[in-house]
């Protein structure tokens, strides 16, 4: 039985997937919870070490047999998180996540050093938002100056666990667009705007030099080995951010489809094999982990709202379904703006979550679990609508993540998008493409990974949806609501 490992380092837990790529199934899927600091300003926080705890943990739960099958192993992880390492390897603080949105004023300082935000989106693709690993370091300059000084490699999050599985640092182009001073087009370093973050100091001599091919970035280590009970010396591939494995694992790696994951953030992405340069800086343009590009936008609430609801209102997972199917599309006339944890599209970090519409009549539990699911999906049927307007239709959406569980909110998904949904029987997304990744390391330089994933990966379709014409119609009306209640959100907290 010989395997792959996917390793996905996310926000709430870290997944392990063993992918027995002979027989084509999945052998072993195990997960460990993580913690989460934040505080009301905004801050979004982890320890590094609790990350390798997790991963201890979730290992431990596969039997001896199948972690003695690896062949080799892919990591992904949540993008934009920055983890200063010193010399010796050390974490010099906890690491800010992709969800932080403390360091506003450092966003606007950058761009204002290297010439404003269209500036930014001109010569590098992007802006710096809130999140983007850019204002991160910037902050730590400015707060922990002599943590700063020690400062010698500049790492996300995927990019610790290679370097705690081979000793290598490095960086691929795809999660090092996330960080803000890439340049998207060229997948080099913008020295202009790492001077821009920081004008006193080389900061290129904190990075490591940008991977672009599939290809070991190095081999585990013997003692790696021995504490995770894994066999030394296997390849670990570059593997990326949980975006851009997540397209490896949909298939996403070729022109043509669209890609909706519904995870705690909320995703919309398509492959190009050109750059595709957003100048409303709505739409990320971010590089792919395959040799292409990824423009992706990003919600920061998605299974986290209907999450925040299900705690609220006292609802088990098992009565998520039956909840919604109380209720009926527009959830009575509810509308929920999902920013609990401000927004990334649109822009406004500082937003709060809110509901409109509420009454005598539709002030119940279905009605507002309902409009939490369409709220969030409203959010992201407009990256939909934002890619469309670059080219890029969604002919037909592949949906990953936890939110695809529910039938209700697949068929959601359907009409409001006005696509056929199509979801896939490997249900790991990101786990799964850091294993296919990984799959494509032993084929060699010549893999074909297109190829690889059509046969690799199968639809499942008792769960794909089509759209139903009367729900497209609804929901068109219902979509227009909820952008007016969006604009009203925004005056409230821009």
């Amino acid at each position: 039985m010989p395997t792959v490992l996917g390793i996905d380092l996310g926000t709430q837990n870290v997944k392990v997937v063993f992918y027995d790529f002979e027989a084509r199934e999945t052998v072993a899927v195990e997960s460990e919870a993580l913690a989460l600091y934040q505080t009301d300003a905004g801050v979004a926080e982890q320890q590094a070490v609790w990350w390798v705890n997790a991963l201890r943990q979730a290992l431990q739960r596969v039997g001896a047999e199948v972690r003695k099958s690896v062949l080799a192993i892919g990591v992904s992880g949540q993008q934009h998180g920055f983890v200063p390492v010193d010399r010796s390897g050390e974490v010099l603080s906890p690491v800010k996540l992709w969800c932080d949105t403390s360091t506003v004023a450092e966003c606007d300082e950058i761009m204002d050093a290297f010439g404003g935000r269209d500036a930014c989106i001109e010569k590098l693709g992007n802006p710096i938002s809130p999140g983007y690993t850019a204002s991160k370091l910037r902050w730590f300059r400015k707060a922990h100056p002599d943590r700063y000084e020690r400062l010698d490699c500049i790492l996300l999050p995927h990019d610790y666990f290679n370097f705690y599985l081979t000793g290598e640092r490095c960086m691929e182009a795809g999660d090092g667009s996330g960080t803000g001073f890439l340049d998207v087009r060229a997948r080099e370093w913008s020295d202009d705007m790492l001077r821009a973050i920081d004008p006193d100091r080389s900061l290129r001599e904190c990075l490591p030099e940008v991977r672009v091919a599939n290809e070991p970035i190095g081999e585990l280590l013997p003692s790696v080995a021995a504490e995770l009970d894994l066999p030394p010396a296997v390849p670990v591939s570059t593997g990326g951010g949980d975006n851009m494995m997540g397209a490896i694992g949909t298939g996403n790696v070729v022109p043509g489809r669209v890609t909706i994951s519904l995870g705690t953030s909320g995703t919309v992405y398509a492959y190009s094999d050109s750059p595709v340069i957003d100048l409303k800086g709505n739409i990320a343009a971010f590089c792919s982990s395959t040799g292409g590009w990824l423009p992706l936008l990003c919600t920061m609430n998605c299974t986290v709202t209907t999450e925040l609801m299900r705690g609220l209102l006292d609802i088990g997972l098992a009565s998520f379904e039956s909840e919604l199917q109380a209720s009926q599309r527009g959830a009575n006339g509810v509308i929920t703006v999902p920013f609990f944890n401000g927004e990334r599209t649109p822009n406004l970090p500082n937003a709060k979550a809110c509901v409109f519409g509420l009454d005598s009549r539709n002030l119940t539990s279905s009605d507002l679990l309902r409009s939490a699911v369409e709220g969030a999906t409203f959010a992201l049927r407009f990256g939909v609508d934002e890619l469309s307007a670059l080219g890029i239709d969604a002919r037909e959406i592949v949906l990953t993540g936890g939110g695809a569980n529910s039938a209700i909110w697949r068929q959601v998904v359907a009409d409001v998008c006005n696509a056929p949904v199509e979801v896939l029987r490997q249900e790991e997304g990101a786990a799964f493409g850091a294993a296919l990744q990984a799959l494509a390391v032993l084929d060699g330089p010549g893999c074909n990974l297109e190829a690889l994933c059509e046969r690799h990966i199968e639809r499942d379709e008792a769960r794909c949806a089509d759209p139903d014409p009367e729900g497209v119609g609804f929901y068109k009306d219902t979509y227009g609501e909820y952008q007016r209640a969006v604009d009203k959100v925004a005056a409230l907290y821009c």
